[in-house]
């Protein structure tokens, strides 16, 4: 799919609005009516390619985990900042919506009407599958993140979109986990060419596993994870380079957005919003201390363990290597010269300019800034499952289930020998207490910065303790700019304050607008 792609421009379904007017169905304004696209194969495949346009963007991903206590968006205009720290409102400019039928009703248009087709019934039925999908995974994250929305599975009238009210969100999740059950048994293991990107067997089972896991419907999760393992996924040999572009739709990628660079459906994939002013960025995202302090000793030991070895002066030695993968720390050796954001001074000191407020930077999708000769428009492709949390949504089914077995301890060895870390120690680790503690660690070290994060703390409902109060950065001092040595003599940044609510912070708030429309909608709790 990494290729040119003609668009159907349907007024209504795909205008980028934040209202119910997304589910308008007007005349189409490119030339195309409704009864003469339907009339090649071609035609058909590129209105699917139109249900594909948007379907989710890097953007979401890079910033869902400033939503959470891994990252910190430093510019209220980029519209997390305020999601993160528990000051949104239904009215506040500033708050992104992802409250968006607009995938929605383009493929609700295309499987009604892609039977129209002169086209072979497999091949009708795979790209009905397709369209399926993308609208179950539309279906999630709305849920996900508002629970009760409009189930919608029609075209809608003006009338109809003024009126529709919300479902419970049970209802929409088992209408999403049927509709994965159905569409995994026709789409394909895989794809060759041109076609490769499109949504796989592979892709079904993960989301459908993914939403179990959530749901905490483990024994489902279990067996769609044992499904996924069975179609010949596995671990890219290199964790650092598994992010990077010459290494795209690799073995581990289950599912992933399709970029291009210099193309207009671009736009959203910056990489400059990750390097600070030092580096040609702008730091519009910055890991947290919080962070940093859940990557292990290298040892396999947590940094709170006085046998661990950890060196409050010296915290960034004989860590986890994932650590250094995910995040440019201070006297790190990156992008040919040693970052320095403490000392004063510094091209990237951490209080000046477009540098990050926490002093540290993410570096997962650029592990080397050589591979984009312009940061601002690359075609880096960003993955949104990956075989890894297949493994680890595996592992903690099992373990929720209360099934210890060996078959969980080599899922998270896997995992981390790929990443260079000891085997699960076996004598510590050897209960379900021991063993949650352990997956919940690994999920957030392996799957950081991903988006993944805040659904995370959200079902597990830890957010009281991880989401409110100071949101630290690294201690400052000095680095030295010929060895990188780094000496530490104040405290730490605080980059900001969060407070959190319980009965209202795990949802976000239904966008007023959307209500001024629609008064059927109502809002979440305590919005």
């Amino acid at each position: 799919m990494k290729r040119n792609l003609l668009y159907i421009l349907l007024a209504g379904v795909l205008t980028q609005t934040a209202c119910q007017k997304d589910f308008l169905d007007k005349s189409p304004t490119d030339g195309y009516t409704n009864e003469t696209l339907w009339t090649t194969e071609a035609a058909a495949a590129a209105a699917l390619a139109g249900c594909y346009k948007d379907w989710e963007t890097s953007t979401n991903i890079f910033y869902m985990d400033a939503v959470s206590d891994n990252s910190y968006s430093q510019w209220a205009w980029d519209n997390y900042q305020h999601l993160g720290n528990g000051t949104a409102t239904a009215t506040d400019p500033q708050v992104v919506s992802q409250w968006d039928y607009v995938t929605i009703q383009k493929c609700n248009w295309f499987i009604e009407n892609v039977g129209k087709a002169p086209i072979a019934d497999d091949i009708k039925t795979r790209f009905t599958a397709e369209a399926r999908f993308l609208r179950a995974y539309r279906y999630f994250l709305l849920t996900q993140l508002y629970g009760n929305v409009p189930l919608v599975v029609k075209n809608l009238s003006t009338t109809e979109a003024g009126t529709v009210t919300k479902t419970p969100k049970a209802e929409v999740r088992k209408f999403i986990t049927d509709e994965l059950a159905a569409i995994a048994q026709v789409l394909p293991d895989k794809y060759t060419g041109n076609d490769i990107g499109r949504i796989t067997k592979g892709a079904a089972l993960s989301l459908r596993a993914r939403v179990e896991l959530y749901d905490k419907n483990y024994a489902a999760a279990i067996e769609d994870c044992k499904k996924v393992m069975a179609l010949g996924y596995g671990l890219f040999p290199n964790y650092t380079d598994l992010f990077r572009p010459d290494n795209e739709n690799n073995k581990e990628v289950i599912l992933d957005i399709q970029y291009k660079a210099n193309e207009k459906d671009n736009e959203n994939e910056n990489i400059g919003i990750l390097p600070s002013s030092g580096y040609g960025g702008w730091a519009s995202l910055s890991p947290t201390q919080s962070l940093v302090d859940a990557y292990e000793m290298a040892n396999g030991k947590t940094i709170d363990d006085p046998a661990s070895g950890y060196n409050e002066n010296d915290p960034y030695t004989g860590r986890d290597p994932r650590l250094a993968a995910n995040v440019v720390y201070p006297g790190l050796q990156y992008s040919g010269k040693i970052y320095d954001p403490i000392t004063p001074g510094s091209d990237n000191y951490y209080s000046e300019g477009n540098n990050s407020p926490t002093g540290y930077l993410v570096r997962k999708f650029a592990p080397f800034l050589s591979d984009f000769p312009d940061m601002w428009h690359t075609g880096l492709n960003i993955i949104v499952i990956r075989y890894a949390e297949v493994l680890l949504t595996y592992a903690e089914a099992q373990v929720e289930s209360g099934v210890i077995d060996n078959s969980v301890y080599q899922a998270l060895d896997d995992i981390r020998q790929r990443a260079g870390m000891p085997l699960v120690d076996r004598a510590v680790y050897n209960d379900v207490t021991s063993l949650r503690k352990l997956i919940r660690r690994e999920r957030r070290v392996e799957l950081a910065l991903e988006g993944l994060r805040w659904y995370d703390i959200q079902r597990w409902q830890i957010g009281a303790d991880v989401r409110s109060g100071a949101v630290y950065g690294t201690r400052l001092g000095t680095v030295d700019a010929t060895t990188g040595k780094v000496t530490l003599t104040g405290d730490h940044i605080v980059t900001e304050r969060r407070v959190f609510n319980p009965q209202r912070d795990y949802l976000w708030p239904v966008p007023q607008k959307e209500i001024d429309i629609n008064k059927g909608l109502g809002q979440n709790p305590g919005y």
